[in-house]
């Protein structure tokens, strides 16, 4: 009969079998009757102090978005492999990690759940080539000296979303969401002009990613962030399998060519992957809507801070202009929900987890 978890013994059965190593007796109470107490030695009950479900709910929400954004710096240490290796072993070590995950978790009931439920496995099979782009993209962006640019798709992200959502979902915008997308669209102009050419980065980071997350929202809370991210990479397991064969028949994947060091900093990927992922499972879970909404900014922030101090990229004066019209942007996008929130406030009680994508 295998083991029970502590979740599932019952209180009466926890208090017998740990209360003889509090008192160091074989009884369960004292010669009142009472049940002593570990700090006390009385009968009372005492409770120590629980953190705020708030505060934990922004450590894991930081801990989150941090991560995303110091991800340009695992990424420059992977050199030198390219972008499609890098992509193709994060996808076949994520999906390694998350299968010892949901093992140690004894969780593989969701994800067979899932599985059997065609729609969810046709969506999360799209929301895996939507990813698979953006991770692509962003890896080219960094490992090619564009974080600045990459950071910017992560900026117009939310006003993108916007965009999608007058689009795709047909909705009424309130004037300062047009507003919003009048400052994002007037931004990709001015960098386009300083560019030289249309940021395509920026665009195909921002869109990859909004498209990303209108399918995975259509699966809802129906599926944790660890089953998605299973079958998720489950579904470019081939894809990925097959690239890392091509690249070793080429001479061109660098796996196990560079070494111990290179192979398990490669292996970490899947780590590097799913913990953040976890985090923001688990600060989604704590947070108001609002509170995600503004944390979410955090990673392009460091992204953009990692460019412009590390990586030393160049930064003219137009776009300064253009982030700054971004900025502008996010800051009425950011009144606007704060706005509607105040007036609504019951829908900022439970949050509903958004997609990730770095």
């Amino acid at each position: 009969m295998p083991a029970r978890s502590t979740a599932e013994i019952s209180g009466r059965d926890l208090v017998r079998r740990t209360l003889p190593l509090w008192t160091g007796r074989k009884g369960n109470k004292d010669r009142s009757g009472r049940v002593p107490d570990l700090v006390t030695g009385t009968g009372e009950p005492t409770q120590r102090p629980a953190r705020s479900e708030n505060s934990v709910g922004i450590l894991f929400g930081i801990g989150a978005y941090g991560l995303w954004g110091l991800l340009p710096l695992y990424f420059l240490v992977l050199a030198p492999a390219g972008p499609i290796e890098i992509v193709a072993n994060r996808v076949l070590w994520s999906l390694i990690f998350c299968a010892l995950l949901l093992t140690v978790l004894r969780s593989w009931r969701p994800v067979l759940t899932a599985l059997r439920t065609p729609r969810i496995v046709g969506t999360l099979a799209v929301a895996a080539l939507l990813i698979a782009v953006n991770w692509f993209v962003y890896t080219y962006s960094v490992t090619s000296g564009q974080a600045i640019e990459a950071a910017l798709g992560y900026f117009i992200n939310p006003i993108v979303s916007v965009l999608l959502g007058v689009i795709v979902l047909r909705e009424k915008l309130r004037p300062l969401q047009w507003t919003a997308i009048g400052m994002g669209l007037l931004a990709v102009v001015v960098l386009a002009v300083g560019y030289g050419a249309v940021p395509w980065i920026a665009l195909s980071l921002a869109f990859s990613f909004g498209l990303y997350g209108f399918a995975k929202k259509k699966v809802g809370p129906r599926v944790d962030a660890v089953t998605s991210l299973s079958i998720e990479t489950a579904a470019l397991a081939p894809i990925a399998a097959a690239v890392m064969l091509w690249l070793g028949s080429t001479g061109n994947a660098t796996l196990v060519a560079e070494g111990a060091g290179h192979f398990w900093i490669m292996a970490a990927s899947g780590v590097i992957t799913a913990v953040p992922l976890i985090f923001f499972g688990a600060a989604a879970r704590r947070l108001p809507l609002t509170t995600i909404g503004l944390l979410q900014y955090l990673a392009p922030v460091l992204q953009f801070v990692l460019a412009l101090l590390v990586l030393h990229e160049e930064m003219p004066f137009e776009r300064w202009i253009g982030f700054g019209l971004v900025w502008v942007g996010l800051i009425l996008l950011t009144v606007d929900m704060l706005r509607t929130v105040r007036r609504q406030p019951r829908l900022a009680k439970t949050p509903e987890p958004a997609a990730t994508a770095a």
